[in-house]
């Protein structure tokens, strides 16, 4: 696999230990995947796979891996295996991630979301060598004003729902625990690099979970069903999963070169004349795929964000990084691997090509 010249970062993850937080998951088994493609010694932790036929079970990662099956809310279970791996990076993407399960059982959302967090940093504080943390939070961290500006990394956090309150929440921690325990004064001491990433809404093959929109128009397209949006309108900042992945990669190895310039927090989506409704993302993705019908019903069943669009001028001024794929593109490379037969051939073969475009 060759490295294009602004890749040269990935081959920092060559026999370096990488543990991931929810790798089980859809962002997460795409991150295991790609970090085992670079040569890392990958541990997990995480649930079971919600879904059968999601993408960590489609690539049979729990052969590929370490992989420890336990909750991110069992302090002494967490902090063993982060002590007994001595991670040289850690990827936190574990948590409960959907609005609607949020209005469900908020207690849960933010015990996983939150406190995970921090029985996560706190078992960091445990190692004794250098070791780069990258938290991964949300674009809904901020206090929504339902307005066309593009929401910047210095906007007042927020959330209305308890999904976007808990990763707001979980923002705070993670500062509070940077400047108490990880302060950029004594790193020579504690060795210790914490940033965090506010991804937009992230679409690519493998991810089956409920009430998100790519999964629920591909089982309406596999039931042969007509697909109901209840938010037609609403603005969402879409993006291939491989973008934000392979930021958060680059953020991990840059921090670690110069902490106190690279240390913080960071927007990544797609650029602000790339936006799409709803709707408009449905309407692509049915003729991409070539069939399939929707119905806008109007009844939103909880209160969830109109308009939201993030400023991502930091990370490309910063980490000199900026979307490869635009909302299109990424909605073809989607509905394709959900089309392909071969779903490891197609998951590897799309990393390959997103380094060599990179």
């Amino acid at each position: 696999m060759g490295l294009r010249k602004n890749m040269n970062f990935l081959n920092n993850y060559k026999g370096k230990k990488v543990l991931i937080t929810g790798h089980t998951g859809f962002k997460g088994a795409w991150l295991t995947q790609i970090l085992l493609d670079l040569g890392a010694d990958v541990a997990g932790y995480a649930l079971e796979p919600y879904h059968e036929r999601g993408l960590y079970n489609e690539l049979r990662l729990s052969e590929k891996c370490r992989s420890i099956i336990a909750d991110i809310r069992d302090q002494e279970e967490l902090e063993k295996c982060i002590v007994e791996f001595q991670p040289d990076f850690i990827f936190h993407l574990a948590a409960q991630s959907l609005v609607l399960t949020s209005y469900q059982d908020p207690i849960e959302t933010y015990g996983v979301n939150v406190m995970g967090t921090v029985h996560l940093l706190n078992s960091v504080r445990k190692l004794n060598q250098r070791c780069s943390v990258v938290v991964i939070t949300t674009d809904k961290v901020y206090k929504n004003k339902e307005w066309e500006y593009p929401y910047r990394e210095n906007d007042p956090l927020g959330g209305y729902d308890p999904y976007s309150s808990s990763k707001a929440c979980c923002e705070i921690a993670m500062t509070s625990f940077r400047d108490s325990f990880f302060n950029f004064n004594e790193i020579a001491n504690h060795k210790k690099y914490i940033s965090s990433a506010r991804a937009g809404n992230v679409i690519g093959g493998g991810d089956f979970s409920d009430n998100r929109l790519i999964p629920d128009l591909v089982k309406s397209l596999e039931a042969n069903e007509t697909l109901i949006l209840r938010s037609p309108k609403a603005v969402r900042p879409w993006q291939h999963v491989l973008e934000p992945l392979f930021f958060y990669l680059k953020l991990a190895v840059l921090q670690l070169s110069d902490p106190s310039k690279y240390c913080g927090e960071y927007n990544i989506g797609p650029e602000n004349d790339d936006i799409l409704t709803v709707e408009e993302l449905v309407q692509i993705a049915i003729e991409v795929f070539g069939k399939g019908h929707y119905e806008c019903t109007g009844e939103q069943l909880v209160h969830e964000a109109t308009t939201l669009k993030l400023d991502i001028s930091k990370s490309k001024k910063m980490l000199n990084w900026s979307p490869l794929y635009n909302s299109r593109e990424a909605i073809q490379k989607t509905m394709s691997w959900y089309e392909s037969k071969d779903k490891i051939k197609t998951t590897r073969s799309q990393i390959e090509e997103f380094i060599r475009e990179f």
